[in-house]
């Protein structure tokens, strides 16, 4: 059986298939449930710990079966080629990268308004908390850098997930809010050298926030000087 036509493991591709495609204010789509409800306690049991605030590439996390299954599909050329379908998009040989983010400490700098890089192509945020009762915090779509100008909002609970095409407008983020904000990103890039750089600075920036002194540092400092 060719890779292309292998089932998903845990991704509920019906749901995927049927969400809509949003032209206001970017191209973007939205899945309310990507995961299944009933697989919901076996997969956040074996969810990486994720020791600080801001994002960590997965190999340097540890997780377990299920949730590395979760991984496979989002890796996998079915899944690309449902978000090439989806998004209009072309990533053919396009090289993908996913980190995790676990934690939010409600400082000023964190969910600042920005429209991803310029090497990326595609986005994917799939949410994994298990719970999120605050009304900050939610991730937003927004029509400009200002982060209350928003078009759409969610939750980071587990299962929803956001896919969106990268462009110069394609702004996003979330009101600052303490609290164990699970999600994963997902990331199509222009090239393998970007990827590469990209493993190395959150490897970087992992070490980093391993030390108390640098931690005080980073939660205060510019978002836009790290």
């Amino acid at each position: 059986m060719d890779h292309t036509d292998t089932p998903f493991l845990m991704l509920d591709e019906d749901a995927i298939a049927a969400c809509q495609l949003n032209r206001d204010p970017y191209d973007y789509a939205f899945v309310d449930q990507a995961l299944p409800l009933s697989r919901r306690e076996e997969v956040l049991s074996e969810a990486p710990e994720i020791p600080w605030r801001g994002s960590y590439a997965m190999r340097q996390l540890d997780y377990g079966p299920s949730f590395d299954n979760i991984l496979t599909d989002l890796h996998s050329d079915r899944f690309r080629r449902m978000l090439e379908e989806k998004l209009e998009i072309d990533l053919e040989g396009c090289p993908s990268s996913i980190v995790m983010m676990g934690n939010t400490t409600g400082a000023y700098n964190e969910g600042y308004a920005h429209p991803d890089s310029k090497h990326k192509i595609a986005t994917v945020i799939l949410g994994f908390s298990e719970a999120w009762p605050y009304e900050r915090g939610k991730f937003r779509v927004l029509r400009s850098d200002d982060r209350e100008d928003c078009a759409f909002e969610f939750p980071p609970l587990y299962g929803k997930m956001l896919m969106f095409r990268v462009c110069d407008h394609s702004w996003h983020g979330f009101l600052p809010q303490k609290g164990k904000r699970m999600s994963l990103q997902l990331c199509y890039v222009d090239s393998e050298r970007y990827a590469r750089r990209e493993e190395w600075r959150h490897g970087v920036s992992a070490l980093a926030k391993s030390n108390a002194i640098t931690r005080k540092i980073l939660q205060w400092a510019p978002r836009r000087l790290f």
